[in-house]
């Protein structure tokens, strides 16, 4: 009898045993799971950024493609009059195919809301092709007129317009510079959750604006994995219903020029989240109820803008 109660606690001990075995090693699953997928939640983020980043260089190369066109355009335009001379044609014929197929390519691209890189890549070879005809095409234009001397006087006219159409390309290259100083905004510190309230003596929420003795700003930076991390000074402008900057915290550059703020505040940004920032004013003088303004900077960019009815 003693046996059989010995052998029964010894099978009750093994099950118990496997069943902790199996509780641990559903645990540890679990663990895994979970890191798993927290794992693709942030290489997720991180690839949609880089798509992001991706897409508005394609977009840059489409336009500045675009303007390349353009100015293609205006230098073939120039020629086009000598057309007659040519005893073959072909080259010009060859050109206009190349020319419709570019139009059409731009088209679609511009209709398209994801840019495609294989898209710009034979947009960038019919463009090829075009340059290629069109020197051909001068050359042999050039040659005739070399040989012809009634043409002497409509070679003035095409230097005149060929340096028009330097100028022309000079105001491309400007306005590629400028779109290439919009990529830049993907790198721009944002800010968001922009709240402006006034404080009592104690730092309590004072409703009226007649008996506030500070004024803070609340905001948050979202994370942003294009911009640079680092140190990054926030300057504040208060303005007051009367149009008058509160404060005089210092001056700071912005556009070229000196600009004067309410208060200034140095953060560490890493590139995560920093949530609940606050910048505060010290009152210094009974204000007005009425419309205020709130403006944050940092650099050399205007953050937010944004404007509070403080009541009395």
């Amino acid at each position: 009898m003693e046996q059989n109660n010995s052998v029964n606690d010894s099978k009750k001990k093994k099950i118990n045993f496997s069943k902790k075995n199996i509780i641990i090693a559903l645990i540890i699953v679990g663990v895994v799971v979970i890191a798993g997928i927290l794992v693709a939640l942030q290489m997720a983020k991180t690839n949609a950024a880089q798509e992001e980043i991706e897409q508005l260089k394609l977009t840059n190369e489409q336009l500045q493609l675009a303007n390349e066109y353009e100015a293609l355009n205006n230098e073939y335009a120039q020629y086009e009059n000598q057309t007659q001379l040519l005893a073959n044609d072909s080259i010009v014929e060859k050109y206009a195919a190349a020319k419709a197929k570019v139009e059409k390519l731009l088209q679609e691209l511009k209709m398209e809301k994801r840019k495609n890189a294989a898209r710009i890549k034979e947009l960038q070879d019919q463009i090829a092709t075009l340059k290629g005809l069109l020197r051909h095409y001068v050359a042999q234009i050039d040659s005739l007129s070399r040989e012809n001397q009634g043409l002497k006087t409509e070679n003035q006219e095409i230097k005149e317009k060929n340096r028009r159409l330097n100028e022309r390309v000079e105001s491309v290259s400007k306005t590629n510079e400028e779109l290439n100083e919009r990529m830049t905004l993907a790198e721009k510190l944002n800010v968001t959750g922009v709240s402006l309230r006034a404080l009592k003596k104690n730092g309590k929420t004072e409703n009226n604006i007649t008996k506030a003795r500070q004024l803070v700003v609340t905001f948050t930076i979202p994370q942003n994995n294009s911009t640079p991390v680092g140190e990054k000074v926030i300057y504040l402008r208060l303005v007051s219903p009367e149009g008058d900057l509160l404060g005089n915290g210092g001056v700071f550059n912005f556009e070229g020029q000196s600009v004067k703020c309410s208060a200034r505040k140095v953060i560490e940004y890493e590139g995560e989240e920093i949530a609940g920032i606050q910048m505060y004013w010290d009152v210094n003088a009974t204000l007005n109820p009425g419309e205020y303004t709130v403006e944050l900077f940092a650099d050399n960019y205007r953050l937010a803008s944004k404007k509070f009815t403080m009541k009395k």
